[in-house]
């Protein structure tokens, strides 16, 4: 590797010193110290406050990981590839790092991670440690506003310098929540070394929108669990999800919501007839409800749903299918009141956007990175890893889980790849050295 004039030279530049960049840079380091070869590892970070995606992270409790990570959970590439990528750092590997490094977990009921600490500062802290324990330069704010490659490795270009490296290890994130620096610059770096994007882009992990009138904003604050069903144009089931349900003063959130939001906005981008509904009784169909009431009649409706939902959304319920009062309620009424129930119409207007949104969904294709090294095919001597890439979780760290294990994958490999070639330039030097002095 050439030096460039007032460069800051690296044999590995991580850029985007997030959750994936931190790791990456550690486990290129510990590569290279188990080598005995110690490597020069620079990781760069246009963000003022580093990890605010770590900090902001379940609450400002960082959801590490959970206990059980399949490739099932996640989206966007396909299942095949993820799995590879996601077995080569498991779960367990996750718990058995950062008790390492001095953050033990405990487990939640839902399977959620989180340090014992409930402090995401924990978190942030052992990975800046670890990184600088094994050599790892840490410098932000330093956007990198241009990445070039030429013969000799490649050069990237901030407002403040110039820095040149032999390998490049991106993980700027998506475009979900920008200021903490996951802005999209990431993508675009990765376009200008040949790379392709996914279409669409979008958030994920975003609440949903409702019109400004809708009569679920009327319900702002009420939270229980839901079932929520995306079909496409046609009617047919594309997917379900269950969680519990925020009903908020513009719309829905909550993890039920978050979970299928990102499915709603890439089948709508395909196909805009799509419809999403919700059940307020998950497990219920119209026809078991309309039955629960039926058996009820002598009590009322309104008090048979009182038994199973709270009394503001009963109410509700009641009066939208115009169930009476006092008195029978004709049949069209009771129908009316149980399709309410089990499927209640979302007209979805659109979502609170990459400033909100956990994740995004949309990238770099696994399918142009090599999974044994995620090293891209395109650029050599380029590894991505992180949410820079089409791979998005559903709430519950999951994306976190494939921050660590990509970003395992990625700097081991960068690390292995520079040792091996300086251990060929070096070979050949003393070969020379040799035949010189026969001569």
């Amino acid at each position: 590797m050439h030096a460039t004039p007032g460069a800051t030279t690296a044999d590995i530049l991580v850029i985007g010193a997030g959750a994936a960049g931190l790791f990456a840079a550690t486990w290129a380091g510990r590569t290279a110290a188990a080598a005995g070869r110690p490597l020069g590892i620079v990781a760069v970070d246009g963000a003022r406050k580093l990890g605010a995606k770590i900090l902001v992270a379940g609450g400002g409790r960082c959801n590490v990981t959970h206990v059980a990570v399949t490739e099932a959970d996640f989206a966007g590439s396909t299942p095949p590839a993820i799995r590879k990528v996601l077995r080569r750092f498991g779960v367990a590997d996750t718990v058995r790092f950062f008790a390492a490094a001095g953050v033990a977990m405990k487990e939640e009921d839902t399977g959620k991670l989180f340090p014992v600490t409930d402090s995401a500062r924990t978190v942030l802290e052992a990975l800046v440690r670890e990184a600088a324990r094994v050599g790892g330069r840490l410098l932000h704010p330093a956007r990198i506003a241009r990445l070039d490659r030429d013969d000799t490795g490649f050069v990237a270009t901030t407002d403040s310098g110039t820095f040149r490296a032999g390998r490049v290890i991106l993980c700027t994130g998506g475009k979900s929540l920008p200021k903490s620096g996951s802005d999209g610059g990431g993508h675009e770096l990765a376009r200008g070394l040949g790379h392709t994007l996914t279409p669409p882009i979008v958030p994920a992990l975003v609440p949903l929108l409702l019109p400004q009138d809708h009569w679920i904003t009327a319900l702002s604050g009420l939270t229980m669990p839901t079932e929520l069903t995306l079909r496409a144009g046609g009617g047919r089931r594309l997917l379900a999800t269950t969680g519990s349900t925020l009903c908020t003063h513009v719309g829905l959130s909550g993890p039920g919501v978050l979970d299928i939001s990102r499915h709603w906005l890439v089948a709508r981008h395909h196909d805009p007839a799509v419809t999403l509904t919700l059940n307020w009784l998950p497990g219920e169909t119209s026809e078991t409800v309309d039955q629960m009431l039926v058996e009820g009649q002598r009590r009322g409706p309104l008090s048979v749903l009182r038994e199973r939902l709270p009394d503001r959304l009963a109410r509700m319920l009641a009066h939208l299918a115009g169930v009476p009062a006092t008195g029978d309620t004709p049949r069209d009424a009771r129908k009316t009141l149980a399709t309410l129930v089990a499927a209640t119409p979302l007209p979805i207007t659109g979502d609170r956007g990459f400033t909100v949104a956990e994740a995004t969904a949309g990238g770099v294709p696994l399918a142009e990175v090599r999974l044994e090294t995620m090293e891209s095919r395109i650029c050599p001597g380029l590894h991505l890893a992180g949410e820079v890439l089409d791979v998005d979780g559903r709430i519950g760290g999951f994306n976190f889980q494939w921050a660590w294990a990509s970003g395992f994958v990625a700097g081991t490999a960068a690390a292995q790849a520079v040792l091996q070639s300086t251990a060929v330039e070096n070979a050949g030097d003393t070969d020379a050295a040799g035949r010189e002095t026969t001569s």
